[in-house]
C-alpha cells in the first residue's frame, strides 16, 4: 500500500472489495493494460506512452503529498514513502527514465506483485470520487503500465536469476525499513506489527513470525510472476530456428 495512515473519522463503514467502484476500476485496469498491448507498436505509444505513464506516476505522488500537507495529515510515522508500492514507484519512474535492467528486473516482481494484489484487495475505506480513491488506483494502475511498458515496447526480459535480485534487494529494503520504523515509531512495511484492519497477513501466524510466512509467500508469488518468460523462451527459440532452416 501508499501508505498505512488511517483516519478512522473520514473512513467509510467497510472496505471497499468488490465495490462497483472497485470493480469498475479493475476493468479500467485491464482495459489500459490490453490497449497498451494493441498499440504497443505504434508510434504514439512508443513516443509519447512513458511520458503519459511518468505523468501519472510523478503526478499521483506530488498530488498525495499535497493532499497530506494542505489537510494536515502528513506524519513521519505513516506517510513517507517507505511503503512497498511507493519504493515500486519510484523504482517504476527511474525504470522509465534510464532503462536500467537491474531497476527492471526488481520493480517487475516488486512493483508488479505489489500494485497487483493492492489493486485486487485495497486497503481503502474511501469510495469514489473521494481524492484518495481516484489517486489508489491511478499510481498502481501506473505501476503496472510501467512495468509492462518495458517489456511490451522497449523488449526488455526476466531471467530466473532476476527473481533472486528481487528477493535480494526487498531484504535489504526490509532491513532499512525495519530501522526506519525504529525510529519513527511508524509501520512502514508492517514490519513493525500487523496492520489494524483485516488481512491476509492474519492468517500468518502472530509477529514477528508472519514476516517469515511472508518471505515464503513472496518467493512463490514471485515463482509465479517468473513462470511466463520460460514460455516466451521456447517460442522464440522456436521461431528463431524455424527461420534458420
Amino acid at each position: 500500500m501508499f501508505d498505512s495512515y488511517t483516519d478512522p473519522e473520514a473512513f467509510m463503514d467497510g472496505t471497499l472489495f468488490l465495490s462497483s467502484s472497485h470493480i469498475a476500476s479493475i476493468i479500467l485496469a485491464v482495459l489500459l493494460i490490453i490497449l497498451l498491448f494493441i498499440f504497443r507498436k505504434q508510434k504514439f505509444t512508443r513516443t509519447y506512452g512513458k511520458w503519459l505513464i511518468l505523468i501519472s506516476l510523478i503526478g499521483s505522488e506530488i498530488w498525495l503529498n499535497a493532499w497530506y500537507f494542505s489537510t494536515g495529515m502528513w506524519d513521519i510515522k505513516y506517510t513517507l514513502p517507505f511503503q512497498l508500492c511507493s519504493i515500486s514507484l519510484y523504482l517504476c519512474i527511474w525504470t522509465l527514465l534510464t532503462k536500467q535492467n537491474l531497476s527492471f528486473e526488481i520493480v517487475y516482481f516488486i512493483g508488479l506483485g505489489g500494485a497487483l494484489q493492492a489493486i485486487l484487495t485495497p486497503e481503502l475505506f474511501y469510495d469514489f470520487p473521494h481524492f484518495r480513491f481516484i489517486h489508489f488506483f491511478v499510481a498502481h494502475i501506473a505501476i503496472i503500465l510501467s512495468v509492462f511498458y518495458m517489456i511490451w515496447v522497449e523488449g526488455k526480459l526476466i531471467r530466473f536469476k532476476s527473481l533472486w535480485k528481487a528477493f535480494g534487494f526487498l531484504q535489504l529494503i526490509a532491513l532499512i525499513v525495519y530501522f526506519i520504523n525504529r525510529l519513527t515509531d511508524g509501520n512502514y512495511m508492517f514490519l513493525a506489527r500487523k496492520p489494524s484492519n483485516a488481512s491476509l497477513i492474519d492468517f500468518l501466524g502472530p509477529y514477528p513470525w508472519y514476516i517469515l510466512s511472508l518471505e515464503a509467500v513472496v518467493i512463490i508469488l514471485f515463482l509465479v510472476l517468473y513462470l511466463p518468460f520460460p514460455i516466451l523462451y521456447r517460442r522464440r527459440n522456436r521461431r528463431l530456428k524455424n527461420q534458420d532452416v
